[in-house]
């Protein structure tokens, strides 16, 4: 049986495999679990041993195909967990992360299923990150940070990183949410990223732009996915 610790292990290393390529090194699953590089070695061994990764020399670590079932399911369950409490609980955005971070670990599939139908199987939780189906088959993402949009490009917002409250409250705050439109207008010589969201202008910092996912709209008003879908 895993540990909670293991469990969050796994989660963090798929999430970072979404938007990067395998290997992935020490230094980045540290600073996302706020641990020390011992630490992170220490646990990789450990996960190793399980046949939950495979580890590549000076370069990182890859998760196995039963390491990559076992993220998904702790995913699925955090992001049902999630829609659950903001759906029916009335919890804000910014506050649902750290209470699917705790209850995750601990529900039964019998509880998943029934979270999963008083939901009607959503496909996204509340931050837009996609919740893994019961097959656990992985989800491709196509969105890409809005940090790396070139100026004048409309978008959609797709998914927002969930772990900082501050910046989720922030953007609820200033109308930027999964499903929001905007255009990048302008990124000053400060790193500040001027949007405009209908008539409105809004300034974000580059942090901030990082936590927020899009897709690309093409002119027609559609995204590209959208089209891609329809072709």
């Amino acid at each position: 049986m895993l540990s909670d610790v293991m469990e969050d292990y796994l989660k963090v290393i798929f999430r970072l495999q979404e938007t990067d390529e395998p290997p992935i090194p020490p230094s980045q699953i540290a600073d996302q679990l706020d641990v020390t590089a011992p630490s992170v070695t220490s646990m990789m061994e450990s996960l190793e041993e399980r046949g939950l990764v495979e580890r590549e020399k000076y370069a990182g670590v890859e998760l196995t195909p039963e390491g990559e079932t076992v993220a998904l399911e702790i995913l699925r369950h955090h992001r049902l967990l999630e829609a659950y409490l903001a759906d029916h609980l009335d919890y804000e955005w910014s506050e649902v992360h750290e209470e699917a971070e705790v209850l995750e670990h601990h529900i039964s599939e019998e509880f998943e299923a029934r979270v999963a139908e008083a939901l009607d199987h959503p496909a996204t939780d509340p931050h837009g990150d996609p919740i893994p189906d019961q097959d656990l088959q992985p989800v491709n993402d196509d969105t890409t940070p809005l940090s790396n949009v070139v100026e004048g490009e409309d978008v959609l917002v797709c998914r927002v990183r969930d772990d900082d409250p501050a910046v989720l409250s922030h953007l609820a705050q200033i109308g930027i949410e999964p499903g929001t439109e905007l255009e990048l207008v302008e990124v000053t010589p400060l790193g500040v990223y001027q949007v405009t969201v209908g008539d409105t202008v809004r300034h974000l910092p580059e942090s901030t732009a990082d936590a927020v996912r899009v897709r690309l709209n093409d002119q027609n008003g559609t995204t590209e996915t959208q089209t891609e879908q329809e072709a």
